[in-house]
């Protein structure tokens, strides 16, 4: 889709200010010559971590095979990232909407060409010039990073950088840069560049911090020591709260009462007494239990022999 495109008689101009600025740009950076959509996107600040997709490739349908379910207007972006003329007449709502999309699709294609052999070349001369960033793992000692999705489907994650050192991965330190789509990248770029230039992939980081209480490590059993106690003092602060609570009587009774505990107290104090003297007669109450059963058990053996001798 052509950058000159114009609307008919009566309508406002289909190509924005940014068309014109990027226009302006193009033919200053190449001297007046013609410089494509592709190579004027990947100069843009903040898209520094792509790089340019050949134009055979783009041009090749099977390499965008199932892209057309992914972006909207999907022809109309595929027109515009070739530079196709066309002799349909957008809007200027229209022409910013396929600007979007063609973004998006070129992203997407981006993915797919990082995983040739071809896109991993151009990555990996990025990767030795540090060009996606460095870790900011101290131990990892500036480690250059790469790209890496989360997810291989659009706007599900933004792009996160990848240290090959720690195996770990990080939020870009540019906002622009953090803005991106993981997408763009996918999630197998990075690891199929280290296993295809081994050179690439430095030794696996060691180093760990080591925590220290006044230049003594601190042993792992004293963090579950440290929660122990810390339990231990929560219910000790719980616990006097619960009998002071009991001691006061049923709950709602009126706190200043001043009757209320002197009594209870008594009533306790009656009620343990009362206790104590039954613990102690009780031995007594089971003798006299004891003979009584036993004497009546020798009447009963009386009587029946009273009845066996009469019969």
């Amino acid at each position: 889709m052509a950058d000159d495109l114009q609307l008919e008689s009566g309508t406002e101009s289909d190509t924005t200010e940014e068309s014109s600025a990027r226009s302006g740009q193009e033919e200053e950076e190449e001297g007046g010559a013609w410089v494509t959509w592709v190579h004027w996107f990947c100069r843009l600040k903040g898209n520094e971590f792509f790089c340019e997709v050949e134009e055979s490739y783009i041009n090749d349908d099977f390499n965008l095979s199932g892209l057309g379910a992914l972006v909207p207007y999907y022809e109309y972006a595929l027109d515009f990232i070739r530079e196709a003329d066309s002799l349909e007449v957008l809007t200027e709502a229209q022409q910013e909407v396929v600007e979007n999309a063609a973004e998006i699709l070129y992203g997407l294609i981006h993915a797919r060409y990082i995983v040739t052999a071809r896109g991993l070349a151009a990555m990996a001369e990025k990767f030795r010039a540090s060009e996606f960033g460095r870790c900011p793992r101290m131990l990892c000692h500036g480690q250059p990073c790469l790209p890496v999705g989360l997810s291989d489907l659009p706007r599900q994650a933004t792009v996160k950088l990848f240290c090959p050192k720690c195996e770990d991965v990080f939020y870009p330190r540019s906002k622009l840069h953090g803005a991106l789509d993981g997408a763009f990248f996918g999630t197998t770029f990075p690891h199929l560049l280290t296993l295809t230039y081994p050179a690439l992939r430095p030794a696996r980081s060691v180093e760990r911090y080591t925590p220290r209480v006044f230049g003594f490590k601190i042993h792992p059993s004293a963090f579950q020591a440290a929660g122990q106690t810390a339990a231990e003092r929560k219910l000790r602060r719980v616990q006097p709260a619960s009998r002071s609570g009991n001691g006061n009587g049923a709950a709602g009774a009126p706190a200043s009462a001043p009757a209320a505990p002197a009594t209870t107290s008594a009533a306790e104090g009656d009620g343990t007494a009362t206790a104590a003297a039954e613990d102690a007669t009780k031995p007594t109450r089971v003798a006299n239990h004891s003979a009584a059963a036993d004497r009546q058990a020798a009447a009963a053996q009386d009587v029946s022999m009273d009845s066996a001798s009469i019969a």
